[in-house]
């Protein structure tokens, strides 16, 4: 794949497309950014890299890169987290109205502007707490990836603002044929199209961007490929991104050594986050279905989840364990958002993947220490004068 480029130069490819990987809208001002001038030096490289390996577009400018990513599909498990389906909405009205803004707006007049658009399309705007969150995070999203600008004052929809608009970059944004869709559920289908080399393409995208890949999940087709080529795309893909697979009879797990690619980590130290990992051993407990997943039941879950609540009560959030329902439905998300339980329709699937979490205690201190002897004779010292 670097025939052609030295050690040094190879090395900072594959640093450059981790990068973008990471970073899909790299920007110089932005996190990341004093890698720009690496990424704009081997910008060849890089676009003949994500071409073959991926069928991705790469632009590189001298103030930006901008990795075109497939789309997800019908997997909602990869979004923003603090998005909500409205700020979504709201990401894609602000959108469509500032390509008719200019370079300056006020913020009052561009709310106004994105809830008339939003009236228009068909939704029903109630100017309450929720909804201003939704419109609040949406703005704040774009003001994260630089399309916005807060020139004086701050996103907040319920204070005056002068917001600037980076007209570049908001043309950058869009990555699905919106011309070509008749429909967001055509749209959402069509973004989601494997690259010109079909299969090879599409799962390849899938063992890069999710940590786990299970062959129930994939079409035979790509199980098929996926099963024939696994030394082949472990090799490639620990050359060309970094990353460590893992092969096994259920699928393959792709991880990141160095955590750079982790957007979502597990364990993690939250309530959320501890609780779902000693909550794995219980719910592994069952014999294993067809393709090696273990069926869980919401209300089994549930009482692991008030039984550890109530053995370590100072240990977690008061705000989890005074609603244990919402304490259930957030580990269910972590765990699904993280490839390792799937939704069916009596309950929930965890994958075998969530084998490799079970927490095991390091042994018993007690048994682990050894009795000091104290011999009768004292041992020579450096202070000792030998005798004849």
């Amino acid at each position: 794949m670097f025939d052609d480029l030295s050690e040094i130069d190879a090395a900072n490819v594959v640093r450059c497309a981790r990068t973008l990987l990471r970073r899909p809208l790299l920007r110089a001002d932005g996190p990341d950014g004093e890698l720009l001038t690496l990424v704009y030096r081997h910008r060849a490289a890089l676009q003949d890299l994500f071409a073959r390996l991926l069928g991705y577009r790469l632009v590189v400018e001298r103030r930006f890169a901008r990795l075109y990513k497939a789309g997800p599909g019908a997997d909602d498990s990869r979004g923003v987290l603090a998005m909500s389906p409205r700020g979504y909405a709201y990401v894609a009205l602000t959108m469509a109205v500032l390509t008719g803004v200019g370079r300056q707006a006020l913020l009052s007049r561009l709310v106004a502007d994105i809830r008339a658009a939003a009236v228009e399309a068909g939704l029903t705007v109630v100017d309450d707490v929720a909804d201003r969150r939704a419109l609040t995070a949406a703005l704040r999203h774009l003001v994260s990836l630089g399309v916005l600008h807060e020139t004086e004052g701050t996103v907040d929809v319920q204070a005056e603002a002068l917001i600037t608009i980076d007209t570049d970059l908001l043309g950058q944004l869009l990555t699905g044929p919106v011309a070509e869709a008749d429909s967001p559920a055509r749209l959402v289908e069509l973004a989601a199209r494997p690259g010109p080399r079909g299969v090879e393409h599409a799962v390849r995208r899938k063992l890069v961007e999710n940590p786990v890949v299970l062959y129930a999940d994939l079409p035979p087709e790509q199980a098929e490929w996926l099963r024939r080529n696994q030394r082949k795309e472990s090799a490639l893909l620990e050359t060309c991104f970094g990353l460590r697979t893992e092969c096994r009879v259920e699928g393959v797990l792709a991880a990141d050594p160095e955590d750079y690619l982790t957007d979502l980590y597990f364990p993690g130290t939250s309530t959320v986050a501890r609780i779902a990992l000693l909550a794995l051993p219980e719910l592994l407990e069952s014999e294993p279905l067809a393709g090696g997943r273990h069926a869980v039941d919401r209300a089994e879950l549930r009482e692991v989840c008030s039984r550890l609540v109530e053995d370590y009560p100072t240990a977690w959030s008061k705000q989890f364990t005074e609603d244990l329902d919402r304490l259930v439905d957030e580990v269910l998300e972590l765990l699904r958002r993280m490839g390792l339980a799937v939704a069916a329709q009596d309950g929930w699937l965890l994958n075998a993947a969530a084998h490799r979490w079970l927490p095991a205690p390091d042994g018993d201190p007690e048994r682990e220490v050894e009795p000091v002897v104290v011999p009768d004779v004292p041992s020579w010292s450096l202070f000792d004068e030998e005798t004849a």
